[in-house]
């Protein structure tokens, strides 16, 4: 067969053209094998980095009764810890508490129902002005902390007698606290075994509705309010001048006399009422006097009572007296023509304030101490009181420092450590159940790092934290000592404080509402003092008051 030119040229491109589609075709579908691959891949990789908090392990249905009553346990944790914040000033653990004096009636905290309650703002026994706002890193440490001690208490009677093994393991916590929200993650393996069957559950997130972090932030604009206008003792200084004598003066010739522990009476009830009928609600104040304007939406109260700690001075007096002497009796003024008693006493007044705010049915309370100085009101306090702000120290953390917390015995000791430098202080972490911690920390030439941990004194180290490097901490345990106080071999029951001191801590006890010290091993000094109502005389004084009077004659 003979081909022509023409011919060969056109089987050539025809078997060209379907070589071509053929190729095509595998490429077209080597490209969707890709494609299909890579979807494949993505979808496992989703899998593993979304998948959920319990690690990719779905709970088998014999396990879930189990797992909802310890998501149900976690939850009533974390509400009761809430409750307790609101109720105590934005702390569940106390910070130290501090007594007050004979002469400065204030400690560190005012027991409101039976439940004591840190004040924000405070005289100290020794008259200095101390604050302890907590921040909200602290309450959200502390609730942490609350949540984490109750799993313990968590009861799965019901399941041990169904044969059901239920354990987990040391747990650590992060706490969110929001405007309306709580979020708690709990990071402990909780090992669920039935039979031949279990299932380890590791992480686990319970959000409770509350209005905690809205509240603190509210409560915090009224406190620094309140440091910055002093509008509490604007209302003490006119409730002082309306209901005690101060200033003036009396046309008669008789001396005038009052009794001051009924002026003082006098002031605390209408300290009381005044207070309580404060509010910053326009429409439901009394008058315009009572309404307060506050930088805060929600309800605010202020309470008081005269049953709480106060003090009220007067002076000039003479014993319980107050007595201005008349002027124009005396020899040599009869050409007055009349008599007339001018009077000026000074006060110092301190009292507490409650102060709650509430959204719904949840209030967050703090108290403060009211002030007046010398008929004044104290001197606002420089700054503001605002202290959920990081600080400059814990900005810059940049040295890797290995921190091991241990007992005497060489036990590890699960502690919250923290770095001072120069005043300023900053929270690094909770070491494992290992009692170790690897952090970075702030640079800092002769710092000191710091844990403590219940059941331990706190302990401090000096360290350099310029460079990284590694630390050592042994806490002493702390020992719960009963007191009982005998004077002259026979029970004292009376008010009385008493002080342990060491070379490096000083304890406070008063009794005999505080009956239990925890001390660690080692010597003290105990130093008791003994308050009971006396007598004092007081002698014969001879006063003398110039006055100068004008006269002009006639002649």
């Amino acid at each position: 067969m003979v081909f022509k030119r023409g011919d060969a040229a056109s089987s050539g491109g025809y078997f060209g053209k379907f070589f071509q589609g053929f190729l095509s075709n595998k490429r077209a579908q080597i490209t969707i094998f890709i494609i299909i691959a890579i979807l494949l891949v993505a979808a496992v990789l989703l899998y593993f980095f979304l998948r959920p908090s319990t690690v990719g392990v779905e709970i088998p249905s014999y396990a879930e009764p189990i797992y909802t009553s310890f998501l149900s346990c976690v939850e009533d944790a974390a509400l009761t810890g809430v409750s307790i914040l609101e109720s105590q000033a934005g702390y569940i653990y106390l910070p130290e508490f501090e007594p007050g004096s004979q002469y400065m009636p204030f400690s560190s905290q005012l027991n409101f129902l039976g439940n004591p309650t840190p004040y924000w703002f405070y005289v100290s026994g020794n008259n200095i002005l101390k604050e302890q706002v907590p921040t909200k890193r602290l309450m959200e440490v502390q609730l942490g902390r609350f949540v984490e001690g109750k799993i313990a208490n968590c009861n799965y009677e019901n399941y041990y007698g169904q044969g059901f093994e239920i354990s987990w393991a040391e747990p650590t916590s992060k706490v969110t606290i929001g405007e309306d929200r709580v979020e708690i993650e709990l990071n402990t393996d909780l090992n669920i075994v039935l039979e031949n069957e279990s299932v380890v559950v590791r992480n686990h997130k319970v959000v409770v509705n509350s209005r905690l972090g809205y509240l603190y932030d509210s409560s915090v604009k009224i406190f620094d309010e309140q440091q910055e206008t002093l509008f509490l003792e604007k209302y003490a200084m006119d409730i002082l001048w309306n209901y005690a004598p101060v200033d003036g003066i009396e046309i008669t010739c008789s001396p005038l006399i009052w009794d001051a522990n009924e002026v003082f009476d006098e002031l605390q009830e209408a300290i009381e009422a005044n207070i309580q009928a404060l509010t910053n609600n326009r429409q439901t104040a009394t008058d315009d006097y009572f309404f307060v304007e506050l930088p805060v939406r929600d309800e605010v109260r202020f309470l008081n009572s005269k049953t709480w700690p106060n003090s009220f001075e007067v002076t000039p007096s003479e014993g319980s007296f107050l007595v201005s002497s008349p002027v124009g009796i005396q020899q040599g003024l009869g050409v007055l023509g009349f008599c007339y008693v001018p009077y000026h006493y000074v006060y110092d007044m301190k009292f507490p304030v409650m102060v709650q705010v509430q959204s719904g049915d949840e209030i967050f309370q703090f108290p403060t101490a009211v002030i007046i100085q010398g008929n004044n009101a104290r001197e606002p306090l420089e700054g503001e009181a605002f202290a959920g702000a990081v600080s400059e120290l814990c900005k810059y953390k940049n040295t890797e420092i290995n921190v091991n917390v241990m007992d005497r015995e060489g036990n590890p000791v699960q502690a919250d450590v923290s770095f001072e430098c120069f005043g300023d202080s900053c929270f690094i972490g909770k070491t494992s159940e290992q009692g170790s911690l690897v952090d970075d920390f702030p640079q800092c030439v002769n710092g000191f790092v710091s844990a403590r941990a219940d059941g331990f004194k706190e302990s401090r180290y000096l360290l350099s934290t310029v460079f990284s490097g590694s630390v050592d901490i042994i806490m002493e345990k702390l020992h719960k000592k009963e007191i009982q106080l005998k004077l002259d071999g026979v029970n004292y029951g009376d008010e009385a404080i008493i002080y342990f001191t060491s070379d490096d801590s000083t304890k406070t006890v008063v009794y005999p509402e505080q009956r239990i010290v925890e001390l660690a091993e080692g010597q003290y000094e105990i130093q008791v003092y003994i308050f009971h109502d006396t007598e004092i005389n007081i002698g014969e004084m001879i006063t003398e008051q110039c006055v100068e009077v004008c006269l002009e004659f006639l002649e």
